[in-house]
This record gives structure tokens, sequence and C-alpha cells, in this order.
């Protein structure tokens, strides 16, 4: 039976704008370099129920679709804001025969319910979330409990790479589409509603966006959350 892309667009939720000439400067830089690999990290020997979490115009897809040569019974599901990237991943996906549910949503308030997915994957995502911690507060609550998130994302440096960052980003956010190159990720799922398991900087990407870091990470328990969110 042919795979297929299907759309659900979901009215109640607002759309980001559509895309400015200055969209998507990180990724395109980035994706000069080799990502493939980072990627296949990502989709790496997956089951059960996934969540591609800010698809895009569908980078992760030709990855999600050799998780699926080996374990066909995969179910797939992607959430992307943008009504333009969104259509490019149905398309992405149709090229590629992939079936997977696409739909509209944001990170800060996920449209599933509670304990749904395996493993929620996020790829170059929280750098333009309006409230990262409040989407890794959701990201925990659709994870199961024993549940995977995987995470490729570039983050604040070090030293001075970091301070010009910290100077460039209210410029940077407003060319390429709300990217904040000087977010603390990493510390965030280390420090939130998850328990690192393992991560791994990696020097890749260009001035000003780089380091990225790539990972995986488990759901602490609800009772144990705010308290690590507050310290």
């Amino acid at each position: 039976m042919p795979s297929r892309a299907t759309e659900k667009t979901d009215t109640n939720r607002s759309e980001s704008k559509s895309p400015t000439p200055g969209q998507s400067i990180v990724a395109a830089l980035s994706e000069r370099f080799d990502l493939a690999e980072h990627r296949r990290y990502l989709a790496r020997e997956l089951e059960g129920v996934i969540l591609d979490l800010g698809a895009g115009s569908g980078a992760m897809v030709p990855y999600l679709q050799t998780a699926v040569q080996r374990e066909p019974a995969l179910r797939l599901h992607a959430l992307e804001p943008d009504p333009d990237r969104r259509r490019q991943a149905e398309q992405t996906a149709t090229t590629h025969n992939l079936d997977i549910h696409l739909q509209s949503g944001r990170a800060e308030s996920l449209p599933y319910a509670d304990d749904t997915f395996d493993v929620v994957i996020a790829s170059a995502v929280f750098c333009t979330v309006q409230d990262p911690l409040l989407a890794l507060e959701e990201v925990r609550r659709v994870v199961k409990p024993d549940g995977e998130f995987r995470f490729l994302e570039h983050v604040r440096s070090d030293g001075l790479r970091g301070y010009v960052q910290d100077v460039v980003t209210p410029l940077w956010k407003r060319i390429d589409n709300g990217c904040r190159l000087n977010r603390r990720t990493d510390d965030w799922i280390a420090s939130g509603p998850f328990a690192l398991d393992e991560i791994e900087t990696l020097s890749i990407g260009v001035s000003p966006s780089r380091p990225f870091v790539r990972g995986t990470a488990t759901p602490v328990r609800r009772t144990e959350t705010d308290d690590r969110i507050l310290k």
C-alpha cells in the first residue's frame, strides 16, 4: 500500500508568519556541513510512536524513511507551525513515499494526549521556540514515562563567541524568523523535566551558530520537575 503524507491544520492554533527573505539562515548555513551523521543519530533504532517536533521543510524525512524500512510498524507524527514549511514537509514526505501524520501546532501547546510518544525528536527547533521551558514541559508531558527525547540543537558558546552571540542575537532573531543564537538549550534540558542520558558537543555549523549539541534524555518523574527547573 503506498505511503502518504497527511496534513491536519488546527485552526484554533496560531500560525507563524510566512517565511521572510532571511528565514532559515542557520539551517541553510549548517546544511553546508555534514549533518547527515547527526540526523541518523536521531533516527537510529526507533520503535513505537514517534514525533518529529518542528519538522520544518522535512529535513528528517529521509532518515525516518530509513527507520521505517528497518521497523515497518513505526507510527510517525510531525508538527510544524509555519504553513509554507509544512507544505514543503508534506511534499518531501510524499516524494519519499513516507506515511507521516503532519499537522499544525506549537511546541508550547502540543496537540497530543499525555504519554503518547515513545520518542520525540527535535532538530534545530529550540532556537525559535517562544517559551523553551514550557516547550520542554510539553515534550515531557507527551513522552511516555519510559520514552526518550532526542535532540540536535545549536547553543550558546563559551568565551568570546558567546559574548558575540549575546550582542548579535537581538538583530539576528529579526532576520532569521526568531532564531536566538544564545539559547542554553543543553542546560535547560539537563536542569528541567529530563535527565540527560548522553550529550555531545559538536564543532559543526558556522559562526555565529555554533556549537551544536546532540544527545538523548529521559523524563524525570513529574513530582521532581518543579524543583529542578527552579534551581
